[in-house]
């Protein structure tokens, strides 16, 4: 039988501070690593893989064998990150590797890797074998009115039959290639010369189409020549990697000089743009915009967009395709004050130049944040918690340093000072962090009780408790939400909803992150003849817990699912966990008793009933819902024209997608054309124009005027 443990959230946070850190692993540096080997070392590899096979299925929550089923994902995963685009290897090379597809946890258990040799030895032949490929194309030329087609979602296609196919699919590539480079600068030459535009065909500018062809043969040389240069360890690091991540998205194996490949995050004193970022599939994806940053305040780049090249002021675009994550990263960083243009491919698949000066975070701008919105003759709050922020190192040294929920109490305070009648709550975009702050900021709203539930690998099972009776706010409350409010903020809505305390407003459902990462570091409990013999093994990033609400179902892979669900611009967005490869599945546990919210609530089923009219007929949500059917249609079409016209007019279309999109106010300024993206909006300002907001105010004052709040004893 299940065993339910009840902890407080201050003797959690008192107690258990060591294991509330592993929450924070998106933005801490983690563990401190020694410099990474200088030359492949079989026998550090061999002891690597035999930790492996002993502790993934020993410590993480799972418990899943490593057998020939796991050996099958993690063979699934390696051969995406091998050749991720399907641009090297043919049908007859994946035949040869699909035979270790089964052996990956024999390989493992003996110690002796033999797939990710393999693989490197295959990658390499048909690098060089598609090198001596490039310059013959690009030295015949292109037929630039022949209308041909190419696929460019790898999922859609198979791995070449034979080196002609592949020869065809690399010509259609750069054909594709030279076209954009020289229409980019056609429409750069154009600001000063728009007679260049009137006819954009090649043979009537051949300087551009030279300097085009140059361009794209340097940027192929540069990243072939950067493919062939990947180590044997780093064939062996992604092996690992590959192992881990067939438990699940949040497992990984860390090698010591690919520490920064762990959601990178270039804040505080680097200076950098200030985004978390992560390998996909070979490409860098956005993965979360960090508060305060200079990419927050430029406003364009968001997270699942795919950074696709880098460049400085006035340079030449760097593609970093298939490039390791911390060279990427090293390309972004720079000097405070320069600015990167960052080639970024939407998820709709449009492409983008996108300028960011690069700065340190803005500290300010990361902490809670409120105003009052007069609402015809009432005062409703906003309040805004951008991350459940806490300094654990810094606190267990004897500092005094700020966190979220005193942050969000302070606010509170200031808010029922202006009498307001209603509070927004906005856990927008907000990716989580302190365990104890989403249990302490619960119980600024509750009255005490069960919080969350948290599940061990043992199937343990720790209630977390907010002990403290006093409320701090017990008024009407709406909680925003979407498919960026993962972890914490969504432990936080969750209960609020469970209770009957807020209405959840958002997109069809939260990120669905209920689980608990911790970091082992595999030199430790080693014998010091092993410390002394290899350099640093690494560390595993391992999935220990789960979380469930109170109601006993998880948040994990469903997310939290709102009262009212209404158009958003990332509808069309496959983001969350519930489509990530081989995510931990949605399950629930026994309830635990709590008692629902007798105050001041909404009447759930009217106010969602009148909300939902209200959307229906409200210009800027319609509009949301337009562009989003735009966009969702985009993604789709990934069979792209590969000749002049076909080419020409979808980057027409592109630009009046835009230009509508930003009359709509559903997208800011952007700096293509050399001009200044506009000024991040002012806390009133955004306020007053987010119809997320908006709706949120409606049914404040529909629900007052309409008898939709019902009134209680909290």
């Amino acid at each position: 039988m299940t065993q339910h443990t009840p902890f407080s959230a201050r003797r959690l946070f008192c107690a258990t501070a060591a294991s509330i850190l592993l929450l924070l692993l998106l933005t801490t540096d983690g563990l401190a690593k020694k410099a990474a080997p200088d030359e492949f070392n079989a026998d550090r590899n061999e002891l690597i893989s035999l930790m492996l096979s002993q502790q993934l299925p020993a410590q993480h929550f799972s418990h899943e064998p490593l057998d020939d089923k796991l050996s099958r994902k993690a063979f699934d995963l390696y051969l995406r990150q091998l050749d991720p685009r399907k641009r090297f290897l043919l049908q007859a090379d994946v035949k040869q590797l699909n035979a270790f597809a089964t052996h990956i946890d024999d390989e493992l258990s003996r110690g002796k890797v033999v797939l990710a040799d393999a693989g490197m030895t295959l990658l390499n032949d048909r690098i060089s074998q598609v090198a001596k490929f490039i310059d013959p194309i690009l030295d015949q030329g292109f037929d630039f009115d022949n209308k041909e087609y190419l696929e460019v979602e790898p999922k859609k296609i198979e791995f070449a039959e034979n080196a002609e196919k592949l020869k065809e699919r690399w010509r259609l590539s750069l054909k594709m290639q030279v076209l954009d480079s020289y229409f980019d600068l056609l429409e750069t030459k154009g600001k000063q010369q728009p007679d260049l535009l009137k006819n954009i065909h090649p043979k009537n500018h051949p300087t551009e189409l030279k300097e085009a062809v140059k361009k794209v043969r340097e940027s192929t040389r540069r990243a072939l020549n950067r493919l062939e240069q990947q180590s044997r360890q780093d064939h062996y690091d992604r092996y690992f990697d590959a192992v881990a991540r067939s438990l699940d998205p949040h497992s990984d194996y860390m090698p010591p000089t690919s520490k920064e490949d762990f959601d990178i995050q270039m804040s505080g004193s680097l200076e950098g743009i200030g985004a978390l970022l992560r390998e996909d599939d070979g490409l860098i994806k956005v993965i979360r915009i960090i508060p305060g940053s200079a990419a927050e305040k430029q406003g364009q780049l968001q997270a699942e967009d795919t950074i696709l090249a880098v460049a400085e002021k006035n340079g030449e675009p760097v593609d970093i395709s298939e490039m390791r994550i911390r060279e990427a990263v090293s390309l972004i960083r720079g000097t405070k004050g320069t600015e990167v243009r960052l080639t970024v491919q939407k998820p709709d698949g449009l492409k983008r130049i996108i300028p960011i000066i690069r700065d340190v975070v803005q500290i300010e701008e990361t902490y809670v944040k409120s105003t009052v919105v007069k609402n015809g003759k009432t005062a409703i709050g906003y309040l805004r918690i951008p991350s459940f922020y806490r300094d654990f190192a810094a606190q267990s040294n004897g500092k005094e340093t700020r966190n979220v929920s005193d942050d969000t109490m302070a606010e509170l305070v200031k808010l029922k000072k202006q009498k307001i009648s209603g509070l927004i709550l906005d856990l927008r975009n907000n990716g989580g962090g302190a365990l104890t702050d989403a249990v302490q900021i619960s119980g600024l709203f509750l009255p005490g009780g069960p919080v969350v539930q948290v599940k061990d690998s043992q199937g343990g099972i720790r209630v977390l408790e907010d002990e403290d009776t006093d409320v701090a706010y017990s008024g009407p409350l709406i909680v925003l939400v979407n498919q960026f409010s993962a972890s914490a903020s969504e432990i936080l809505a969750a209960a609020l909803q469970d209770y009957g305390r807020a209405f959840i407003v958002g997109g069809e459902h939260t990120h669905g992150k209920g689980t608990v990462q911790a970091m082992m570091d595999m030199n430790k409990n080693l014998p010091l003849l092993h410390l002394q013999k290899y350099d640093d093994l690494g560390a595993l990033k391992l999935t220990i817990q789960k979380f469930y609400r109170v109601n006993g179902g998880s948040t994990q892979y469903k997310g939290v699912e709102p009262d009212l669900v209404v158009p958003s611009m990332f509808d069309y967005l496959e983001s969350g966990e519930k489509y990530m490869d081989y995510s931990l599945p949605w399950d629930q546990v026994d309830r635990v008793d709590y008692s629902k919210w007798r105050g001041d609530r909404f009447s759930t089923d009217q106010v969602r009933l009148a909300g939902k009219q209200w959307v229906d007929n409200n210009a800027a949500f319609q509009k949301i819902k337009e562009e989003t059917q735009k966009a969702k249609i985009r993604a789709k079409q990934t069979n792209v024209a590969v000749f002049l016209d076909g080419m020409w007019k979808d980057r027409e279309e592109v630009k009046a997608t835009r230009k509508e999109a930003k009359a709509a106010g559903l997208l800011q300024e952007d700096g293509d054309d050399g001009a200044t993206p506009g000024e991040e909006k002012k806390l009133d300002e955004q306020v007053a124009t987010d119809p997320f907001i908006q709706v949120a105010l409606f049914l404040m004052k529909e629900s007052r005027t309409g008898g939709r709040v019902v009134g209680g004893t909290p």
